[in-house]
């Protein structure tokens, strides 16, 4: 019979948050497969458990390589614990490729839920929780990153996103740019830790605040987009629209027939704006 394999999500901050069934699994697990295995033995020192198991490192850098070598020890019949340094598996970190590759095997996949930044900044940004999206850390280049930030400018969905804190500053003017600086958001920062703090706002005040300089772990989450008839839209705002996809690299025409799909107007009305705005010389 082939073996299990288990995801389990561990603390965000708190330790005391661990699930009980966490402690069962590390104790008896066979293959205890971690993100970072110095965390991991601070984790289990912390729950008073030892790890009975093989520990083995399954990170970002040896995913790939070490994913095989895991399936055959759950082809072999071992029950593998998979653990990240935060959260659960295989939310923008490893686990997915194993898990994939049970799946196609046939093998058993279960988790043991646990905490969740993603669920726990949505629970407490103060934003609507019945629709959301989860998109996970943007492009690092400017360029990359507004042309990512385009593609949901429309969305009406909550938004959320993780970020480094370093990088914080320039998200959120770049969401200021591309969705509005009056759109609603929220910055949680150091969730369920000790300096645990949830700075809510506008996207441009939020990016002043951020300027700064922030730290600790972030998540960052972002009303979605308004309803707005093509009357709310004036050529102002239809001409900054459109230079925000020309600077993320669409060509003019491209960017007017995205912008006039975006608002319901017909294409020859925001190319008036458009020509109108650079006759003006704005």
């Amino acid at each position: 019979m082939t073996g299990t394999l288990v995801l389990a999500g561990t603390p965000i901050g708190d330790v005391k948050d661990a699930p009980p069934r966490l402690v069962e699994e590390l104790a008896g697990a066979d293959v205890v497969a971690a993100e970072d295995t110095r965390r991991l033995k601070r984790l289990t020192q912390a729950l008073g458990v030892q790890s009975a198991g093989r520990v083995v490192s399954y990170f970002e850098g040896n995913e790939s390589a070490r994913t095989p070598e895991l399936v055959e020890a759950l082809l072999a019949g071992s029950r593998v614990l998979l653990v990240t340094d935060a959260g659960m598996p295989s939310v923008s970190d490893p686990g997915y490729r194993l898990v994939a590759a049970a799946v196609e095997k046939d093998i058993k996949v279960t988790a043991v839920p646990g905490p969740s930044a993603v669920l726990t900044a949505l629970a407490l940004s103060g934003l609507p929780v019945d629709r959301f999206c989860f998109e996970g850390f943007l492009p690092r280049k400017a360029g990359e990153r507004l042309s990512r930030l385009k593609e949901v400018a429309g969305e009406r969905r909550t938004l959320v996103y993780f970020e480094a804190p370093h990088r914080l500053d320039d998200t959120l003017a770049a969401m200021a740019e591309v969705f509005g600086g009056e759109r609603r958001a929220a910055v949680c920062r150091e969730l369920t830790k000790t300096y645990e703090e949830v700075k809510r706002g506008g996207l441009g005040e939020l990016a002043a605040w951020a300027a700064e300089g922030v730290r600790g772990e972030i998540t960052v989450v972002v009303e979605g987009a308004p309803e707005k008839g093509p009357e709310e839209l004036d050529a102002q705002e239809l001409v900054r629209r459109v230079r925000v996809r020309e600077d993320a690299g669409e060509r003019r025409k491209e960017a007017i027939a995205a912008v006039a799909a975006e608002a319901g107007l017909p294409k020859r009305e925001v190319f008036d704006a458009v020509v109108a705005a650079k006759n003006a010389g704005a």
